[in-house]
């Protein structure tokens, strides 16, 4: 073997390498909300009007969207009562346009996670 081919073998070796180590980095606006991916909601008990956090990405568009009322619940997936069955039909109702535009809404989160 020439000294050309033992170079040659090292290079491949090498990508070999740093590929199997290599993680794909985290965004920073990932890190900087502190959410553990795109599309994750995250509770925010210290914001002062928001009650989430979600970093949402579509295709190669991403943003940030606070959604919730801080200290408010919604009536949840199962209302018991028929004044929270109606709280829930009645957000839905309201709602219903921007729940429709998708990930990029913070309707669409509020619905999802709150209620």
């Amino acid at each position: 073997m020439g000294r050309l081919e033992v170079a040659q073998r090292r290079k491949s070796q090498a990508r070999r390498k740093v590929a199997v180590r290599s993680k794909p980095k985290k965004s920073s606006k990932l890190k900087r909300i502190g959410v553990s991916g795109y599309n994750k909601p995250k509770r925010t008990p210290n914001h002062r009007t928001k009650s989430h956090v979600v970093v949402a990405k579509v295709g190669k568009k991403t943003k940030t969207i606070r959604f919730g009322q801080q200290g408010v619940s919604g009536a949840g997936k199962s209302p018991k009562t028929a004044a929270q069955k109606a709280r829930r039909a009645s957000f839905k109702a309201r709602h219903a346009k921007n729940i429709a535009r998708g990930k990029m809404s913070a309707a669409y989160w509020a619905n999802k996670v709150k209620w």
